[in-house]
C-alpha cells in the first residue's frame, strides 16, 4: 500500500509521543517502540477508513440524488419492508430524531423525487405506509448495495479471531464517554 503525503503527516499527528497530553500515557502503558508503531499504524487506518466511509456516503448520495437524511430515510424504508414491517411516518420521525413536520417535508420531497410513495396503511385507516419506489430500490442496491457487499467481503475475508477483535475494538471506541473537555480541563473559554 502506497502511502500520501497526507497519510504520513496524518500518521505524525497521531502519534502519542508527539503529543504532550498523551506522551505520559504510553510512558505509564509501559509500550516497546514496535507496540506504539502499531497503535499508530491502526490509528491511521482507522482514520483513513472515515475518509473512505464519508467518500462513499458522498457518492451515494450524489447516485441517488439525495441528502444525508434522505438516504437515512430511504435506508430505514427499505430495511424495515424487506421483513414486511410497514412503515409510518411516525416510525421515521422517530428513527431520524426529527419532528412530524420536518419528516412530512421530508416525505414530500422524496414522494416529488419519485423515490417513495405513500399508501393506505392495511389496518390503520388514520395512518399511511411508506414504500420505496422500485426504481430507488434498483438504484439503492446497485450503489449502496454494491458498497456494501464489497465491505461484507472483507469482513467474511477475517478469520472469527479477527473479526472479533475487530468488534472488541471498535465497540470499546464507541462506547468512550464524550467528554465535556471544558469540564475536564478546568479552563474557561
Amino acid at each position: 500500500m502506497m502511502r500520501t503525503d497526507e497519510d504520513l503527516e496524518g500518521r505524525a499527528m497521531l502519534d502519542p509521543r508527539r503529543l504532550g497530553a498523551s506522551s505520559r500515557l504510553v510512558e505509564e502503558h509501559g509500550l516497546s517502540e514496535a507496540e506504539v508503531e502499531e497503535i499508530i499504524e491502526l490509528f491511521a487506518a482507522l482514520r483513513r477508513w472515515h475518509r473512505t466511509a464519508a467518500a462513499h456516503n458522498e457518492a451515494s448520495q450524489r447516485f441517488m440524488k439525495l441528502g444525508e437524511n434522505d438516504m437515512r430515510a430511504v435506508r430505514y424504508v427499505m430495511s424495515l419492508g424487506r421483513d414486511g414491517t410497514i412503515v409510518t411516518s411516525t416510525m421515521l420521525a422517530a428513527h431520524l430524531g426529527i419532528s412530524g413536520p420536518s419528516v412530512t417535508k421530508l416525505l414530500d420531497r422524496l414522494e416529488r423525487g419519485g423515490h417513495v410513495r405513500r399508501e393506505p396503511h392495511p389496518t390503520d385507516r388514520r395512518a399511511l405506509s411508506i414504500v420505496v419506489t422500485d426504481a430507488t430500490r434498483e438504484s439503492a442496491t446497485a450503489s449502496v448495495g454494491r458498497d456494501h457487499a464489497r465491505r461484507f467481503a472483507i469482513a467474511a475475508s477475517l478469520s472469527r479471531e479477527e473479526r472479533q477483535a475487530a468488534t472488541r475494538f471498535l465497540s470499546a471506541m464507541a462506547d468512550l464517554p464524550v467528554i465535556e473537555h471544558e469540564a475536564a480541563s478546568g479552563v474557561e473559554r
